[in-house]
């Protein structure tokens, strides 16, 4: 590989680099989902069919009926180490639910982030456990999203005291509900039913998610999912909200795609950036997950319909559902996967296309922050890590570019000497790589290396909720936000308040970290070796300038990666060339200390030089 094709893949990784940034700043819209053929069973039963006996069409109840009804019933509060909220009688839904150790933003005042909401207020979002009726029992007998239900025992829902909720339908079936909920983000409903009527029944439990309109701070990045996301067995699905319109029920446009069999495990809800409301059925049985959306009430809802329960008279049955509502923590969710089977659930967090290299990134993160104490400087030393694993192939590339410096003087005789003759000209740097030992694709490996680990690197700072909010040192109080200091109020020197962020005054007038990263990477430019092309040399010389306006946006922790990478890159770069007798001027050229060099330099000078000149 010679010095333009080089050049063409270090031009071909920063165009991608490039394109990256665009797509970060314009997202595409969502493609829409092909059409599958529709399904022969309803996947409605409000429009007045009869349901069939046992599928989650018999769900009756649980179909919306009007977006906007509020109904007052009493409600018991919830109080955890985690959460704090109430959980109404209505339904026995939990649709008043905060989370105490995350806040909106930074500011003293911030309101806790909260994550569902009664119908009534805008953005409601609310869970609810109820049973379909099958046989033997009508869908009025059987309590739904609707049922006032009251309360057996326990005052307060806390992870020592669970409540207990009692319904009688008054024909025979007395149905109780034990609600308990851990120290972090885990409910569980355990639902029965008491058949003391003379026949046998046969109906099912389910649990449903109802959101009301798409989130109010979706963020619509490509590099994130937000949406719909299923455990099916083994395979995970993840459909974002405007993909998920196109299942209208209203519309009878329900297609096979939007419900999943799962015949062991499995589990389904919807996640956001950083928080997340998943339905999860007994391990081990199977259930049907559906994905449904109603348009005349822009409705989205999640379902987990347990399998039939035949209950005979004078018996009784007992299904539990977990449901979990909280913050995507990694230890917390690893925790559910590893200690309590939820099969799959660390696949919940957006690892994205490179998580074989996202997983063990963040893993690494996460422990040194464990370790250090500061997630900031557990990047730098995660940076000091990542380069030290790719050491052996940069001293490769560094050697090699050693090398081509010192040849570069008779390259560039050599160019003289053959004029327009490319063929000529390869031939000849050919020989002169073959007889000095140099191999030019030496250097292009670690640098199409550095691609995937940026991009994973990127991918666990956007998605992951450690780095939300979490400070580095002085005016860097959040990793995952960009710099916050600008220079048109001199960094916080002047009065007046930085332009806001994301505008154009924003992205022109950038912080201190934007500017660090664009010095660091014109300090590392110097001693890469110079194209030879007029074009490619004006292109490269800017492109580090280019870089520090484009990702001045980016989360400060990401350029935090980036300046740490490259000054560690320069040192490596600068001691390894020295070592081999290179003697790097990064304000100029580079002065090669091989005598026979200087010697080979200046007779291919003198013999490029017309006769009589």
């Amino acid at each position: 590989m010679d010095e333009q094709n080089k050049n063409l893949i270090l031009a071909t990784v920063l165009s991608f680099l490039v394109v990256m940034v665009w797509f970060w700043l314009f997202p595409p819209e969502d493609p829409a989902l092909t059409s599958l053929p529709p399904v022969a069973e309803s996947t409605d039963a409000a429009d007045g069919t009869t349901p069939t006996a046992g599928s989650d069409t018999a769900v009756a109840a649980a179909e919306p009926t009007a977006a906007t009804t509020t109904i007052d019933a009493p409600r018991i509060a919830i109080e955890t180490p985690e959460l704090t909220g109430s959980l109404s009688m209505l339904g026995a839904r939990i649709d008043d639910l905060s989370l105490l150790q995350y806040r909106e933003d930074l500011s003293d005042d911030a309101d806790i982030v909260r994550l569902m909401k009664p119908v009534g207020e805008e953005n409601a979002y609310f869970a609810s456990f109820g049973w379909a009726a099958a046989e033997g029992i009508t869908a009025d007998q059987v309590p739904g999203p609707d049922t006032i239900w009251e309360v057996e025992s326990g005052e307060t829902l806390t992870p020592e005291t669970p409540v207990t909720l009692r319904w009688d339908n008054g024909v025979g079936q007395i149905f109780r509900t034990t609600i308990s909920v851990d120290d972090l983000f885990m409910f569980d409903y355990a639902q029965s039913v008491e058949n003391t009527s003379g026949a046998d029944i046969t109906l099912r439990p389910y649990g449903l998610l109802r959101r009301h309109g798409e989130p109010a701070d979706l963020k619509r990045f490509f590099i994130l999912h937000e949406g719909l996301v299923r455990m099916t067995d083994t395979e995970l699905e993840e459909t974002t909200y405007s993909n998920i319109t196109d299942y209208d029920v209203d519309a009878r446009e329900a297609t096979q795609a939007e419900r999943q069999e799962a015949t062991v495990n499995g589990w389904v809800g919807y996640t956001d950036h950083y928080w997340m409301t998943t339905l999860i059925p007994e391990q081990g049985t199977p259930f049907r997950s559906t994905s449904k959306y109603f348009d005349s009430r822009n409705l989205f809802q999640a379902e987990a319909v347990m399998p039939l329960q035949t209950v005979a008279a004078g018996a009784s049955a007992e299904v539990t559902t977990r449901l979990f509502a909280g913050a995507k923590e990694w230890e917390a969710i690893r925790n559910y996967e590893r200690e309590e089977g939820v099969t799959g659930f660390l696949d919940s967090i957006d690892w994205g296309w490179f998580f074989f290299l996202t997983k063990p990134i963040f893993w690494l993160l996460h422990y040194l922050n464990v370790l250090i104490g500061n997630m900031g400087w557990a990047i730098v030393a995660l940076t000091f890590i990542l380069k030290a694993l790719v050491l052996p192939l940069a001293y490769k590339s560094y050697v090699s570019m050693a090398k081509m410096k010192e040849l570069q003087p008779e390259m560039e005789a050599l160019k003289e000497r053959t004029g327009e003759d490319r063929q000529a000209m390869q031939q000849g740097m050919m020989k002169l790589y073959k007889d000095n030992k140099v191999n030019p694709a030496a250097g292009c490996l670690p640098i199409l290396l550095q691609i995937p680990i940026f991009f994973s690197l990127y991918k666990v700072i956007f998605v992951t909720i450690e780095l939300r909010h979490a400070p580095w040192l002085g005016w860097i109080n959040d990793l995952s936000a960009p710099d916050p200091s600008s220079f048109i109020n001199l960094f916080g020197i002047l009065p007046w308040a930085a332009p806001e962020q994301g505008s154009l005054l924003g992205l022109i007038f950038i912080g201190i970290m934007p500017i660090v990263l664009g010095v660091s990477m014109w300090l590392q430019q110097k001693l890469n070796l110079a194209p030879t092309d007029p074009t490619q040399k004006m292109i490269f010389a800017w492109m580090p300038w280019v870089f520090m306006f484009m990702l001045g946006g980016f989360a400060s922790g990401l350029v935090l990666y980036w300046i740490t990478n490259n000054i560690i890159t320069f040192m490596q770069q600068y001691a390894i060339m020295t070592s081999h007798g290179a003697k790097p001027d990064v304000f100029g050229n580079i002065k090669s200390s091989f005598k026979k060099g200087d010697e080979a330099s200046e007779a291919a000078n003198k013999s490029s030089k017309p006769k009589g000149k």
